[in-house]
């Protein structure tokens, strides 16, 4: 415990008179050795020496003063320009609108055109494969089996294209053509698909001239009903590393715009006779079944035998996101088959989950889902209570597994509640499913015509192209067609899409002239992201939709809660607020003030917001004369750029300039060095005010590589750096210029070249003062050789100009200290000597005491220069200088909890939701051979098997074993068979940080013998803290080690179970379809499937068997 004597304006509640007492007369007691603990005002005294001492420096040789003489010496070269919040969101919403809406024409010419393609063809059924000419993007893909040999590819009657490079969709395409992709669990040859193969062809033209009126459209996508995906341009598919299961009905895109948000219960029948494989089916359905879900819709799951209750933690209805699919992904695999049947108590829980009206739920498609392996009951009494007869709850039925019994119950729920009955025999029938329900919520969009013809735009995404990120415009397609009675079909035809790059809409945004904390984001009605520069997904997964909310892309507070509501309403505003920023490289915690603008993106979901600090309301623009550009000559001159020439660097220190896109003919790169030699060969072929260059990125850049050249030859040639014990000085600035002299200083120097990008340069911009940052160092550095590296401190400030009333900060300059000898100039600032005194010319006995000071006594005493996030930065111990850059309490774990324990620190947690992790080892408990099937020899000699419906079953189980490997793998197997791939993960982060305490402290640490007396004081116009403490004694009064190091959060945290009871404000879709008075619901239940190809069924087959027998041996259960 530490017991604290504050001083200062700012005392926390006074501790216990005992407590001060003890103090009193620790701090004035001399030890045996005739030391006594410094005062408080001999502390005080140190501090204000190494104030000046860093304040003096810093004058010297910062420049601050001076660089501000010479940008009003240069004052003709350059304007002060406004940035009017307002405006500037008012215009780039404007942009942004523009672009979006040449999609939309795009978007609607394609669902007409297939529209009335469809409505003008005529079915064939004796229609042939070799009758279909097109492009298979698979036909050219090679895919590797899990022991890396080539997988033979089945034959085909695709068309041969030549492709070229195309830098907008960084990939091969051909623009003459449309290519198609069908899911692999889809027999591409059955009657179904080929009529759509043909009718499809003819949005080839389509395709082509929308291309021709926008030449910046990306991907056009028709994503049929049936699983095939049309797409323009063709391009191969990108092979995945095992066998290929994308669907297009199960993109979040499609799923977005085929239906209407859904609140949906899934309720699974957990009684006795589903045991084995009937329960692994069920629950696998119900994993897939999620996955048809999206962030619009609501879901619970639950299951049942006499008694229903829900499988996870959530008791109701909540928001199908990513980290709640995964909670109920999680604990369905917990479900354990006991106990009899009563679908009663099913449905009863789940019609009272639909009718709760007091949580936030999607208010639009209400459904059941039920799976079981069959019974007796038909509930109707259940049904007359809750749902009829409105009937505004659809029922869904799925018999699970192979068994005997009679599913007329299950098939009568589904007809008698306008929902639709399935049947999924085997792990094949799973995916196509879970997700053809969406056909029957789509009857009433088809039904509802030009109404539900509404453009959605999508949340962001991983395209499945290699796009990057994208958002995509989605639009229903429906089946115009009418049967002989003149009625209406109810069927949609499918989702027509097309892409818009997140970098396109980027480019719209301003960047530079906001400085280097001043950003543009953008948020949908669910509160995610669409732009934000803490948008930065470290993992590729095509399946999953990329969902940041604005409240975790920033640090939440109630300003931001408002904000986002108000964006979300669609509201435009502004906003001043005080709030609590991470810094860049996520160490550091600053207070600052923002100003938040916003408005909305018309004829979209999106909004779109701009931040900006004070300091960033004026930005500078270079004018730069004729005489200086010498734009009038052929060619400009080397001599214009002589100091961007390395041959310069040794006389006018080293520069790195930003790599910033300034000419479109630029090759950017990785080396800095390399990016220089690219840009001044560039700068021989043509003028700064080239048209294919970006002219305020260029003539600033110009600018201030003279401004910084002036500060070396006025203040840093001048002096000489090492009588301070300097190892470099540097200015970095808005236009993009880092310069460190001396040259050789270069070498060490880590910092990022763009300005914008680097910690210290933004931490200089948001705080007052001189910024200390150490080397960043981890629990488990281990240090160097402290002879031969050399340890820098950054220390830097902002240069804050007033140009006719106009505040703005354009550059950041400091120094670079060399840490031993700060050290040691550290332990004589914070000593009792004087420059006349000599080093142990004073002498104390027991009869004359006197204090001790961190020179002479560091044997004894400990002294400190801690930063504002917690890490040693300089200490008068020799052993801890390779801990330099640690977080204190990794040095001394006990002394940094009283710092906390003291309010000198406060700490934030948050979470990094777009973190990678390595997987984590997983149990397998099933013997899951046992599940598949393995036919006879009479059966392989029997020619109706392999035509047979479960002989496509099992090339279904054949295709989902690869993906879900548990099926045909053993523990053993699986253990080793596993690739070990990164996967998404969420990491928890904890920063420390000033608090408002500025107080000076004297406190003991309390632990009986050994206890500890320290003083802590802030250092005026420094982020530092200097701490003067007693060496700790003995090992008892250790304290837990307070954590500052990023690490994977543990499984449910953040609690799940907690943040679903107050969710976050969020919008749906303002148009619902979910009722039409004249939609036919006759057809409610079926069990069959595409009929498959003997030829391919015949080689499948051969090839499970013989990988069942080579790799994965099977046990004398497997064939039970």
């Amino acid at each position: 415990m530490a017991m604290a004597a504050p001083t200062g304006s700012a005392a926390p509640v006074a501790p216990a008179l005992c407590g001060h007492l003890a103090l009193l007369l620790l701090l004035a007691a001399p030890a045996a050795h005739g030391y006594s603990f410094p005062q408080q005002h001999t502390m005080q005294y140190w501090a204000r020496r190494l104030e000046q001492e860093i304040d003096g420096v810093m004058r010297i040789f910062g420049g601050v003063q001076q660089l501000r003489g010479i940008y009003n010496e240069n004052r003709n070269l350059f304007e002060v320009k406004e940035n009017v919040p307002r405006k500037l969101v008012e215009k780039v919403a404007g942009d942004i609108e523009s672009l979006l809406a040449k999609k939309v024409r795009a978007l609607k010419r394609l669902a007409n055109a297939a529209e009335k393609f469809q409505k003008a063809h005529h079915w064939q059924d004796n229609i042939r494969e070799e009758d279909i000419e097109y492009y298979d993007s698979k036909a050219d893909t090679e895919y590797d089996d899990p022991d890396g040999e080539e997988i033979e590819r089945e034959k085909s009657n695709s068309l041969k294209l030549e492709f070229t490079d195309d830098a907008n969709f960084k990939t091969k395409v051909n623009y003459s053509y449309a290519a198609v992709q069908i899911p692999t669990d889809i027999y591409k040859g059955s009657t179904v698909i080929l009529n759509e193969l043909n009718w499809t062809q003819a949005l080839e033209d389509v395709f082509i001239e929308n291309r021709k009126e926008d030449p910046s459209l990306l991907w056009q996508v028709f994503g049929s009903a049936t699983g095939v995906t049309r797409y323009y341009p063709a391009t191969p598919w990108r092979a995945p590393n095992k066998i290929d299961l994308y669907d297009v009905r199960r993109r979040p895109w499609y799923i977005q715009g085929a239906s209407s948000p859904k609140d949906m219960v899934i309720i699974v029948d957990v009684s006795g006779s589903v045991s084995g494989l009937t329960l692994k089916l069920m629950k696998t359905s119900v994993y897939e079944m999620l996955d048809t879900l999206s962030d619009d819709d609501y879901v619970n799951v639950a299951s049942f035998n006499e008694k229903a209750k829900p499988v996870s933690c959530f008791k109701h209805l909540v928001q199908a996101n990513i980290r709640n699919k995964k909670v109920f992904k999680e604990d369905v695999q917990g479900m354990v088959a006991k106990g009899t049947t009563d679908y009663k108590a099913g449905f009863e829980y789940a019609f009272d989950q639909l009718q709760n009206s007091n949580i936030t739920r999607a208010n639009c498609n209400k459904m059941i889902m039920m799976f079981t392996d069959g019974g007796e009951d038909r509930v109707q009494d259940v049904f007359e209570k809750y749902n009829w007869p409105n009937k505004t709850v659809r029922v869904f039925t799925f018999s699970v597994g192979q068994h005997n019994y009679d599913v007329t119950p299950l098939q009568w729920m589904a007809c008698a509640n306008k929902g639709y009955y399935f049947e999924i025999p085997s792990i094949g029938a799973i995916r196509i499913n879970t997700q053809e329900y969406l056909d029957v919520l789509g009857r009433p969009m088809v039904l509802a015509g030009n109404r539900a013809k509404q453009v959605q735009w999508t949340n962001v995404y991983q395209d499945a192209l290699g796009l990057g990120l994208v958002v995509t415009g989605t639009l229903p397609v429906f089946n115009l067609t009418e049967d002989s009675s003149d009625r209406k079909n109810q069927l949609i035809l499918g989702v027509m899409g097309i892409d818009v790059a997140l970098n396109d809409i980027k480019r719209l945004t301003p960047r530079y002239n906001l400085g280097a904390n001043g950003y543009v984001f953008a948020i949908d009605l669910n509160g995610y992201v669409l732009l934000h520069p803490n948008l930065q997904p470290q993992i590729i997964n095509f399946r999953e939709p990329v969902t940041l909310d604005f409240l975790d892309a920033e640090l939440e507070d109630e300003n931001k809660e408002e904000i986002r509501r108000s964006m979300i309403d669609g509201n435009d505003g502004q906003r001043f607020i005080k709030t609590l920023i991470k810094s860049l490289d996520e160490q550091y915690i600053d207070e600052v003030f923002r100003t938040y603008t916003w408005a909305p993106i018309k004829s979209t979901n999106y909004s779109l917001g701009l931040v900006l600090p004070p300091y960033s309301t004026y930005y500078i623009q270079a004018n730069l004369s004729d005489q200086i550009l010498q734009v009038k000559l052929p060619n400009i001159k080397m001599k214009d750029f002589e100091y961007l020439l390395p041959n310069s660097f040794e006389s006018e220190g080293h520069v790195f300039i930003a790599p910033r896109e300034y000419c479109k003919d630029l090759d950017l790169s990785d080396n800095n060095t390399e990016f220089l030699e690219n840009f001044i060969a560039l700068m021989e072929k043509v003028t700064p005010d080239s048209k294919q260059c970006d002219n305020f990125l260029l003539h600033n850049l110009i600018l201030d590589t003279g401004i910084t050249q002036q500060l070396v030859e006025r203040v840093w040639k001048d002096q000489d750096l090492n009588t301070y014990s300097l190892l470099a000085v540097f200015a970095a600035t808005d236009g993009g210029i880092t310069r460190v002299f001396p040259n050789k200083a270069a070498d060490d120097w880590e910092e990022e070249p763009e300005p914008f990008n680097a910690s210290f340069y933004r931490r200089s911009l948001d705080n007052k003062g001189y910024i200390f940052k150490p080397p960043y160092r981890d629990a488990g550095y281990r240090g160097l050789d402290l002879e031969n590296n050399t340890i820098g401190i950054l220390v830097s400030t902002a240069v804050e100009l007033s140009i006719g009333g106009k505040t703005l900060k354009p550059a950041v300059v400091g120094v670079k200290l060399d840490l031993e000898a700060w050290a040691e100039k550290f332990k004589v600032l914070a000593s009792n000597r004087t420059d006349r005194d000599q080093l142990g010319a004073r002498r104390c006995d027991p009869s004359t005491s006197c204090e001790m000071d961190c020179e002479a006594n560091n044997k004894d005493l400990i002294c400190v220069l801690i930063d504002d996030g917690g890490f040693l930065v300089l200490s008068n111990q020799e052993d801890h200088w390779y801990q330099v850059g640690k977080f204190f309490s990794e040095v001394d774990a006990n002394l940094m909890s009283a710092l906390y324990n003291n309010s000198f620190y406060a700490r934030k947690e948050s979470y990094d939701f777009q973190s990678v992790c390595a997987p984590e080892a997983q149990s397998n408990t099933g013997a899951a051979p046992r599940g598949v099937f393995v036919p006879t020899v009479a059966d392989l000699l029997n020619l109706a098997w392999w035509t047979s419906a479960a002989a496509w079953s099992l090339f279904q189980q054949f295709l989902y074993g690869l993906t879900y490997s548990s099926w045909f793998q053993t523990e053993e197997v699986a253990g080793d068979s596993m690739e070990a791939r990164e996967t998404s993960c969420i990491m928890k982060q904890t920063q420390y940080y000033f608090s408002t305490v500025n107080a000076t402290y004297n406190a003991i640490i309390d632990c009986g013998n050994c206890s500890r007396l320290f003083h802590a004081q802030r250092l005026a116009n420094t982020n530092l803290l200097f701490v003067v403490a007693d060496k700790p004694l003995c090992s008892q009064c250790e304290s837990v080690k307070l954590l500052q190091a990023e690490v994977r959060a543990p499984p449910r945290d953040p609690n799940q179970c907690e943040l679903v009871d107050r969710p976050r404000y969020r919008k749906g879709p303002h148009i619902c379809f979910d009722y039409n008075a004249t939609e036919d619901t006759s057809d409610c239940g079926r069990g069959a499937s595409f009929t498959p190809s003997l030829g391919v069924l015949l080689s499948l087959q051969l090839l499970l068997l013989y990988s069942s027998a080579s790799r994965h041996p099977l046990p004398p259960a497997a064939c039970l």
